[in-house]
């Protein structure tokens, strides 16, 4: 492993981490974090906008696998092939932590993902069950997941290790997906899938609803009216993002401290980039409600 190596008389720095090397200097000792975050499509910008709002300075180096979305139905192998591909493919582009802002990579392929990338991996499964464990009060929890991600049972093992008193019901919901991918987020099928996949939580008695996929925040409104029309009107929901983000922020505690790298809040950011590997016109829409960008550098990424 590689420690980052400066001086405050360089002009120019290289940053090596567990032997990744960033290209993003600046004119000082401070170097530019680089964070790679990946998704099956435009679901895990809402992971990116948590990101952003608790790292301003950092850069974004984006994946949205366009032309496989949606992963819940495709085989564990097959997810796994994309998610292991892009993170390698983020590192070789300079992120030195990568998020799987994908609750169904993360449920498959987290693990593997760890064991070979010599970057920090964070997922969206652990923060989104320690979230929903500190928020339920009857001890019994919802998840509205991908059909992967409901049958890896994911969810329901790390709520279960937290404390084996709560029940879990996790609920498939592959409408979902495409509802946001084509925006359709306010549709009526959308609100006429909101109801079918609350219902059973409601029968149920949840009182807390993890949203098991990063598409569904964007189905946040649609949800909570569902709620109120099946006359649970207080049920709490529960979006793993803020989680993910402070995950993130420990790993780049452990980087700063233990790795020997500094990143404090640099001289000069470099654009944040968005690839896709299909297409990119609901990419675009939602980078810019999301995250806020006028024009954002989106590029062709390599088909996996």
């Amino acid at each position: 492993m590689s420690h980052t190596s400066s001086t405050r008389n360089a002009a120019l720095e290289e940053v090596e981490i567990n032997g990744v090397q960033n290209d993003n200097r600046t004119n000082d000792s401070r170097a530019v974090l680089t964070i790679g975050i990946r998704d099956s499509g435009v679901g895990g910008l809402t992971v990116a906008r948590c990101i952003r709002e608790a790292f301003p300075h950092a850069r974004i180096l984006y994946f949205a696998d366009t032309i496989h979305v949606p992963y819940g139905g495709r085989a564990a192998g097959q997810i796994r092939h994309f998610a292991l591909s892009i993170a390698d493919f983020l590192v070789s582009q300079g992120a030195q932590i990568v998020v799987f802002a994908c609750n169904s990579s993360s449920a498959v392929a987290l693990e593997a993902a760890r064991e070979t990338l010599a970057v920090p991996i964070v997922g969206t499964i652990e923060p989104g069950a320690r979230a929903a464990v500190a928020q339920t009060q009857n001890n019994r929890v919802g998840v509205l997941a991908t059909q992967a991600t409901v049958e890896s049972a994911v969810y329901s093992q790390h709520i279960g290790a937290l404390n084996s008193e709560i029940r879990v019901l996790e609920i498939a919901c592959p409408r979902f997906v495409p509802l946001v991918e084509t925006e359709k987020t306010e549709s009526e099928s959308a609100r006429e899938a909101a109801r079918e996949y609350l219902r059973p939580l409601v029968d149920f008695g949840v009182d807390t609803i993890v949203l098991g996929c990063t598409h569904y925040p964007l189905l946040l409104p649609v949800l909570q009216r569902a709620a109120r029309e099946l006359s649970a009107p207080n049920l709490q929901f529960v979006d793993p993002a803020q989680a993910v983000a402070a995950a993130v922020q420990q790993n780049v505690v452990d980087l700063n401290v233990h790795r020997g790298s500094d990143f404090s809040t640099p001289t000069h950011v470099e654009d944040d980039v968005f690839f896709v590997s299909g297409e990119s016109d609901g990419v675009r829409h939602w980078i810019q409600s999301l995250l806020k960008v006028g024009e954002p550098n989106i590029q062709k990424g390599p088909v996996f």
